[in-house]
């Protein structure tokens, strides 16, 4: 199985009453992009300016060429706090994810992520989520 082609990683936490400087305190890392709840934001490509609905947290790892989504997840993690207590509390108020975009460059490309990384995503009730997007040529059939 050949590896994907490039993967992209962000740690994300969502919630109507999140503070991004409260998070970035228990957590032990600022964000790579924050916003709060009704915050006047002005979209880069478009100039035009939209409200937040809802307040966020966001921490991305280095995009990896070729995929190492295994390596990108356990790199975010290594910056935050180990407290499992933390993170349960932070389970309670707000919703939290991985966001994993996985690009491939053919049409059969994979990855692997190891056990322990798994743990710790879990450990943490942390939600995987997977956005695969295909490459841009389909295969020849015969």
């Amino acid at each position: 199985m050949a590896q994907l082609e490039r993967s992209v990683v962000s740690l994300r936490i969502f919630g109507d009453s999140l503070v991004p400087d409260e998070i970035t305190k228990i957590l032990g890392a600022h964000p790579t992009k924050s916003q709060i709840k009704g915050e006047t934001l002005l979209s880069k490509n478009t100039g035009i300016n939209r409200i937040a609905n809802s307040g966020m947290w966001r921490l991305n790892a280095e995009e990896s060429k070729p995929e190492n989504l295994d390596g990108q997840i356990k790199e975010l993690l290594s910056k935050l706090t180990d407290d499992l207590e933390i993170w349960a509390k932070i389970k309670e108020q707000f919703e939290v994810d991985l966001f994993c975009g996985l690009f491939m460059g053919v049409w059969n490309e994979g990855l692997s992520i190891s056990p322990q990384t798994l743990a710790a995503i879990g450990l943490r009730g942390i939600e995987l989520g997977l956005d695969i997007y295909g490459p841009d040529e389909e295969p020849e059939t015969n």
